[in-house]
């Protein structure tokens, strides 16, 4: 018999914490929530101040079973799950199953599964944080009052399977608006001229400015000739130099959102994926002798601060390895969130001694990688910063202006660790320009006359459309990955070069919400619903009113939509082929994973089939097939033989029609970060890289 029971969420933080804590303690796993509004009705009592009516998750009755036993047997339990909203929730739950008192000393929080954190942790039990619990359940009934009024809605209006939650009709919103932004665009053009100059042997790049100081923009061809005309000679004069020296800071350590965009941006990996992997790294890892030990402070914060233990360890590491010169010594006032909770630290490192390198093998590919960007961007947010000579100059031909800019790093401090990336992928790079003075004459060796046109603004990628919501105070950090996983599954976006583009679907369901629930789809309503959450979460106001201001106009809307929203018909579209099964017409359908083929039979016959997309190149291997484009079940691209199984010829590379000229083998185009090359699969034959 054990004198206390301490329950957590997973069975991989039960095991660390039940060593940390010794024979007196039992600790258990709850496997999440155990109760949760039912399925399959409302489950909220709107007549009687929106009461949630909560039932036992299906399954989850032998774990609470077992959870009562041991409960039974203990003089004391503790309820440590996460130390969020969702966590106090689990933790009020368990206390009405367990007939725990919620106001005794019963909650456990800790930031760090690490052996001192948790043993600190229980030298300060408190009650559980009914503003917190109550804060989880006003968000949970207000998303089962519209997702549970709308999408049966839409299933009778348009088809099943739909749903309209709260967040994803804002992000679909978004989506679809800068989809018709891209489409309305019109180009504008613009020129540029570009020469080279000579120093002495130095060549560098200058570019036009303006006549005499005045910046010129160059809108024709017929502004570039006048220009080119007023330029006499190929001598030019330096009339200014100036010389600044520019410091840069480091990006502050992750909070949830800015570690879903940097592992997007660096890592490619989904939000979804970021999420799990970082669970992980939270709740344990196996380091061998040392046992398991979470590597990663909690994953669900919108804090950038960061303990003065932590900062101590960081800064003792840093010296070590590369010098004092190299440690923060003035206290940066980091920015913080709109509507930030601030309820626990950043995320990072437990110890900054646990180098990623030291640990590698006791974690998987991407685990290292996630632990890896946060280890970086934890020491370089520490770091000293860096600082960068800058040299600008303008030269002269007559009243025709050329400006050429430079920067060296003078002192890399945090970039010689971690660089933090952008959406856009440009990287800043040195630009060296020779010594010049006042007066030095340059000549000009090369000009280049460019036409451009200005760019629509680009589609929403997974970190960009993150880093938006969070700007405009919608979602919080935990709903960020299922709402863009939502969208996705439902079929109302696809993916298109990591990019969100709206679907036919997508955009009908759009179109129904705009017209009958504009609130739902209005920013500033969203981003002010966000913040009256919150203020539950402080205790400000009862979570009832926030509900019942939003119900009663709702409520109103939903009426008007069921007697005038009108049935729309989608019409599947003709593949252009027979199935092969019973006759009848193939027609595309859209499913989780975007188009596919089906009988327009259906349910009479049930056959489906992949969208095949030829790439016009015969089959290297049995030279009688043709290759197709497939899609693994990771929804990777890759290519194959369309007489599979006959030939089985695979290729994660695009093959192309025509053949090595050395070794007569056959050519792949080779995806590189920026652009592809093409390559012989023999030989060493390569082109060169196309952007």
């Amino acid at each position: 018999m054990s004198d206390f029971l301490v329950i957590v969420e997973s069975p991989a933080k039960a095991k660390t914490i039940e060593r940390y804590l010794g024979k007196k303690y039992k600790v258990k796993a709850s496997m999440g929530h155990l109760r949760d509004l039912p399925k399959s009705q409302m489950g909220v009592d709107i007549e009687h101040d929106y009461q949630p009516k909560y039932i036992t998750i299906r399954g989850k009755g032998p774990v609470l079973k077992e959870l009562k036993t041991a409960a039974k047997k203990a003089k004391k339990i503790y309820l440590a799950a996460d130390p969020d909203r969702e966590g106090e929730a689990i933790a009020w739950h368990l206390a009405q199953s367990l007939d725990v008192e919620v106001e005794s000393d019963c909650r456990v929080v800790f930031n760090e599964i690490t052996k001192d954190a948790i043993k600190e942790s229980f030298k300060h039990p408190r009650p559980i944080n009914m503003d917190l619990v109550d804060a989880q359940q006003a968000r949970r009934v207000l998303d089962r009052l519209v997702g549970y009024n709308i999408s049966p809605l839409l299933w009778k209006k348009v088809k099943k399977g739909l749903s309209a939650g709260r967040v994803q009709s804002v992000a679909m919103r978004m989506i679809i608006d800068r989809e018709k932004e891209i489409n309305e665009f019109k180009p504008e053009e613009y020129w540029t001229i570009k020469a080279d100059f000579l120093k002495g042997k130095s060549s560098f790049e200058a570019s036009f400015y303006g006549i005499g100081s005045k910046k010129m923009e160059l809108k024709t061809e017929e502004d570039v000739n006048n220009i080119l005309k007023r330029i006499n000679g190929n001598q030019f004069t330096v009339a200014s130099v100036t010389k600044k020296e520019r410091k840069r800071n480091p990006a502050p350590s992750f909070i949830t959102s800015s570690l879903q965009q940097e592992a997007a941006r660096k890592l490619n990996f989904r939000a979804k994926k970021t999420m799990m992997l970082a669970q992980q790294l939270y709740e344990g890892i196996d380091l061998g002798k040392e046992g398991t030990v979470g590597l990663i402070t909690y994953m669900r914060t919108d804090s950038t601060r960061i303990s003065e233990v932590a900062q101590r360890e960081a800064k003792d590491y840093i010296t070590g390895e590369f010098g004092s010169q190299y440690v923060q010594t003035e206290a940066r006032k980091e920015k913080k969130q709109t509507n930030a909770q601030d309820a626990h630290e950043a995320i990072r490192p437990t110890s900054a001694l646990k180098v990623p390198q030291k640990v590698k093998e006791y974690l998987s590919r991407d685990q290292y990688r996630l632990y890896k960007l946060i280890w970086e961007r934890f020491i370089a947010s520490q770091m000293a910063p860096a600082v960068m000579d800058t040299m600008s100059v303008d030269l002269k031909n007559g009243d025709i202006t050329f400006r050429a800019t430079g920067s060296k790093i003078k002192f890399p401090g945090f970039m010689k660790v971690y660089v933090e990336g952008t959406d856009d992928q440009v990287e800043e790079k040195e630009k060296f320009l020779p010594d010049l003075i006042e007066g030095d004459q340059v000549s000009k060796k090369d000009i280049e006359p460019k036409q451009h046109f200005t760019q629509p603004p680009p589609r929403y990628t997974e970190a960009r459309l993150v880093r938006t919501l969070e700007e405009l105070g919608i979602g919080r950090p935990s709903t960020y990955a299922p709402t863009l996983d939502t969208i996705q599954k439902r079929g109302y976006v696809s993916l298109d070069n990591k990019r969100f583009v709206p679907t036919e679907l997508g955009e009908i369901v759009h179109e129904l919400m705009m017209e009958f629930f504009p609130d739902i789809l209005d920013l500033e309503f969203t981003a002010k619903m966000e913040q009256d959450l919150d203020s539950v979460e402080d205790g400000k106001v009862d979570w009832v009113k926030i509900i019942d201001d939003f119900y009663r106009e709702f409520e109103k809307d939903l009426k008007v939509a069921e007697q005038e929203m009108q049935q729309i018909e989608i019409k599947d579209e003709p593949a252009g082929e027979d199935c092969e099964q019973c006759g009848s017409p193939m027609v595309f359908k859209m499913g989780r994973y975007g188009k596919f083929m089906a009988c327009s039979n259906f349910p009479d016959c049930r056959n489906t089939k992949a969208i095949v997309k030829e790439i016009g190149v015969k089959c290297p291997k049995c030279k009688e097939g043709n290759i197709i484009e497939r899609k693994s079940k990771k929804r990777r691209i890759f290519y194959g033989c369309d007489r599979y199984p006959e030939c089985d010829f695979l290729s994660w590379d695009k093959p192309l029609a025509r053949s090595c000229p050395k070794c007569e083998s056959f050519l792949v185009e080779k995806k590189l970060k920026k652009g592809v090359q093409v390559q012989c699969t023999e030989c060493d034959y390569k082109e060169k890289p196309q952007s």
